[in-house]
Formats: C-alpha cells, structure tokens, sequence
C-alpha cells in the first residue's frame, strides 16, 4: 500500500466522522456558503504567481514548521505579492485543520486554496463553508469521471478547480471545464523531483490554459528555469516554511525572482 493509498483509506474515515457530526444541510446553510470568491485565475495573471502554502509537516519531510500561526504567515504573504494562498487542511498526514482556513479567510482580500485530498461531495460544500477560492483535485486519486463531476459541482458553487496531475497518462483526467492545471514536480512513489520531467508534461496541455508548478522549487534558480518554460503559477511552501521566519523568507525571494 503506497502512502497515497493510506491516506485516502484514513481520508474517508474522516469524512465519515464529520458527515456525522455536521451534516451536508448544516454545510449549506452555514454563512460563507453564500459568499462571492475570489479568482485565482485572475490573481495569477495579476501579481506574482506564486501560490504561497502554509504547511506544518508533510509524509516525506515530517515536520517542517508547527510553531507560528498561519494568520501571521499568510498576512504577509498577502502584503508581499502572493497571487494566493494555499493551505492544508489534512490533519493525520500535513498537521493541518479547519481553523486554520476559518481564522484567516476575513483577515486577507486574494484567493485561498483549501488544499486536501477531495474524494467526496461533501468536502466541497465544506471547503466552501470553511472560506475557501480554490479546491484542489488530485488525478492520482480520482477518475476521470470523478473529476468531471467534481468540477461541475466545484462551479455551482462558485469554486475554481486546480486539478494536480503527475504523469502523462494523467493527462487524460483534463477536460475543458477546469481552470488551472498543476502539475507536480515531485514523483508521488518515489519522491524525487524532476522538472524537466513537468516541463514536458506542460507543453501537452492546451495552449490556453494556466499552468502551476507544484512542489519541488527549492531556489531562484528553479523558480526561473519554470517561469521562462512557460509556468504561469508556483505553488511553493516548503521552501518558505522551513525558515523560522517564513514571511521574511518570502519577502527577500520575490525581490530576486523573475516576475
């Protein structure tokens, strides 16, 4: 069993738990249901591209960084440039929670990613519920059909779909409904990072569509090799988080990148 595989035996005890303590009508009626987003689409376009994440621990780095809170770190990605905002809300695996999205989402004006392992309907009314922009569908662990589904239903509640492909024959999971591509430069099985490998990947995506490069980007020189590919979007949070001061980490990288 791979380590993606656990997770989403874990992810579906969770949402089984929840389903029983908040059901799918409370989701619905609850206050941010109702709530114009923000475009993640437009934000790309607009600032830097850069999706700053926060995240305290991941399964390959164990724990990167659980002692500051997530308000501090975001408010000054916001005040630096970030074109958005991705948090996890994973809590077994990435050390993430609701409230770290609940406690940020009136405090900052660009987009947020709620960033998990989305499998079943009732997450996405809850990522709504929770604040979110953004959700994030992952073709490792859905079908095609799933992803179809998923977007259509992502829309009718004003959410953009950033849909995380790792392979080629992942490729097949695109349709023309979703909104960003991202594509992870980091093998799931084995761990290693190959940006090449996700360069080659972006030049057989429709010509149109926004593309984000995911995880592994650990210097300025990474960061320009992606952008002068073609890369419209750079999810990154590692890089920044593993510093005792992420915001300041993040201030002096977007002051030496290319934008």
């Amino acid at each position: 069993m791979t380590i993606l595989d656990k997770i989403i035996t874990r992810k579906k005890q969770e949402i089984s738990y929840s389903k029983s303590k908040i059901s799918l009508q409370q989701l619905k009626d609850s206050e941010f249901l109702g709530r114009k987003t923000y475009s993640l689409k437009e934000s790309l376009t607009s600032k830097s591209g850069i999706i700053a994440e926060f995240k305290r621990q991941s399964p390959s780095k164990g724990i990167i960084n659980d002692t500051i809170s997530p308000l501090e770190v975001v408010s000054a990605y916001e005040q630096f440039g970030a074109s958005g905002i991705s948090i996890l809300t994973d809590k077994d695996y990435f050390g993430g929670n609701f409230e770290d999205i609940l406690n940020v989402r009136n405090h900052i004006n660009i987009p947020i990613l709620r960033k998990d392992f989305m499998i079943d309907e009732y997450q996405f009314y809850e990522a709504k519920s929770l604040g979110a922009d953004v959700i994030l569908l992952i073709a490792a662990c859905l079908s095609p059909q799933q992803v179809q589904e998923f977007t259509q239903l992502s829309h009718e509640l004003g959410l953009e779909v950033l849909l995380e492909i790792h392979t080629e024959e992942e490729l097949k999971h695109f349709n023309s409904d979703i909104d960003l591509v991202g594509i992870n430069n980091r093998n799931l099985k084995d761990f290693k990072v190959d940006l090449q490998h996700s360069v080659n990947l972006k030049n057989q995506l429709p010509k149109d569509i926004l593309s984000v490069a995911e995880s592994g980007i650990y210097n300025i020189e990474d960061f320009n090799y992606l952008k002068e590919k073609g890369f419209d979007g750079f999810l990154m949070g590692e890089y920044f988080m593993k510093h005792e001061n992420p915001a300041q980490k993040f201030k002096e990288f977007i002051s030496s990148v290319i934008i």
